[in-house]
């Protein structure tokens, strides 16, 4: 079920795109496969940028990079924003000035995947591997199954397929869900809300607002799969049309984990025991049960027993995605996780929390606008000790200092990651959780995570 995007006709002029990453590209290439006209422009200049530009020029697609033509853009019909641009770039201004209306790249690739079966994903936490993990049940399911959105795929390229899929997990962030108004999506899931993004956002409000975006279209033939461990969650969706599911780690639910017997329980029959579920942490075995509870509800042929078999087969055989609490290896004795995806506050905690090892935690890189005094009390009788690095690494030492033994390590990762090492014993595990964001040192949290497993094995 979704709402296909009111797009300007062929003959009301351009259509522009505005910053030339994944999602900008895609569409881009979309638009023209369609007949729009289509101007791209991005305000970089990088060796990716010009790349994007490149590939986009040759396709016949008018592109600029380095600045955007005003003139231009006044004249155009619609613009469409990739996620990465801020919403108050010149281009996203003047557009606003002028009247002329933003989307988001998924809003674009809606129109033309009428017949796909989308079950959308959002949350702070855990929105990646739930999505990946609907997405691995379903092609299991189905046999024909895509992810897309913020899990890196841009659904755009998804729709370029010439057999685009029965069925499609889409992760979605809050900035895609500000400019996405069209997205009905079969099945929504909220998997928890916590504070984020506030270097983006003026306040929190506004980012949970953003978040409140999946339930915008929502209807009598709306299916819900929320955290029922969490107040926030609940909140926002309470009173939202449609038939509501929960998942839960504490108590009984839809889909919960029964502690007792070690098992996790879906619709009120035991689905796998927690030992057969790979991957690591408590809030991996939630993302689990959001995972097969949206499943199990999206359609009736899904409670079949057959199909819980199926189910509990693709959870059974799913694998940690990379730089998600990865275990890198285990080297003289010491366990090494990449956790480079815990770019907030609340995921650093998540995966401090699922540690069974004294840990040594290398936390650091772009401060996000969050204090990190909220993890003192999940690292108690956790954390052995704290490599703090890069540029927040003195708001890092302010706010936790006195509660774990702690060593700043300046800008340089290797010395930090060499520091850990150091201070690491047998028996012991270094964390990757940085609860910043990357761009200090990095271009994108892969390559942070990249670097880190490869200083891991670098003398072994």
């Amino acid at each position: 079920m979704t709402l296909q995007a009111d797009l300007p006709g062929r003959d009301e002029g351009e259509i522009a795109v505005i910053g030339l990453a994944r999602s900008g590209r895609w569409v881009a290439k979309l638009l023209k496969k369609n007949g729009y006209t289509v101007y791209a422009s991005d305000a970089a200049t990088n060796r990716e940028v010009a790349g994007c530009a490149e590939e986009l020029r040759s396709a016949g697609i008018s592109t600029q990079i380095g600045g955007h033509d005003f003139e231009r853009l006044r004249r155009t019909a619609l613009v469409v924003v990739s996620p990465g641009v801020p919403p108050k770039a010149p281009p996203l201004t003047l557009a606003r000035e002028k009247g002329i209306r933003i989307v988001s790249e998924v809003e674009v690739a809606l129109h033309f995947l009428p017949r796909s079966r989308i079950v959308a994903v959002t949350g702070t936490n855990g929105k990646t591997t739930t999505t990946a993990l609907i997405a691995h049940i379903l092609e299991r399911l189905s046999g024909s199954a895509a992810e897309a959105g913020n899990i890196g795929t841009p659904l755009s390229e998804v729709a370029m397929s010439a057999e685009p899929p029965a069925w499609i997990a889409l992760e979605m962030s809050s900035f895609q869900l500000h400019d996405t108004p069209g997205l009905r999506p079969l099945v929504g899931v909220l998997t928890n809300l916590s504070p984020d993004h506030l270097d983006r956002y003026e306040r929190v409000e506004e980012y949970y607002g953003d978040k409140a975006r999946l339930f915008s279209g929502a209807d009598s033939r709306s299916r819900w799969v929320v955290n029922g461990d969490d107040t926030r969650v609940r909140e926002m969706a309470s009173g939202v049309p449609g038939e509501h599911h929960a998942f839960s780690l504490r108590e009984r639910a839809d889909a919960f984990y029964d502690e007792g017997r070690d098992k996790l329980v879906l619709l009120g029959e035991p689905l796998i025991p927690r030992k057969e579920f790979p991957l690591l942490g408590r809030h991996n075995v939630a993302n689990a049960l959001a995972a097969s509870l949206a499943v199990a509800v999206a359609d009736d042929s899904h409670r079949a027993p057959e199909a819980r078999l199926t189910i509990a087969a693709a959870l059974e055989t799913f694998r940690a995605l990379p730089h998600r609490l990865e275990l890198v290896g285990e080297f003289s004795g010491v366990q090494w996780i990449n956790d480079s995806k815990a770019t907030n506050v609340s995921s650093a905690a998540v995966a401090i929390d699922g540690m069974e090892r004294p840990t040594v935690l290398l936390l650091g890189g772009r401060h996000k606008g969050e204090p990190y005094s909220p993890l003192l009390d999940v690292m108690r009788n956790k954390i052995k000790k704290i490599i703090a690095y890069g540029e927040a690494a003195p708001l890092i030492e302010r706010d936790l200092a006195r509660g774990v033994p702690l060593e700043v390590r300046g800008a340089d990762f290797e010395d930090a990651v060499g520091a850990a090492r150091s201070a690491a014993s047998p028996g012991d595990a270094i964390l990757l959780s940085p609860a910043c964001s990357s761009y200090d040192m990095f271009a994108n949290y892969e390559e942070r995570g990249e670097r880190f497993r490869s200083l891991a094995s670098a003398r072994h």
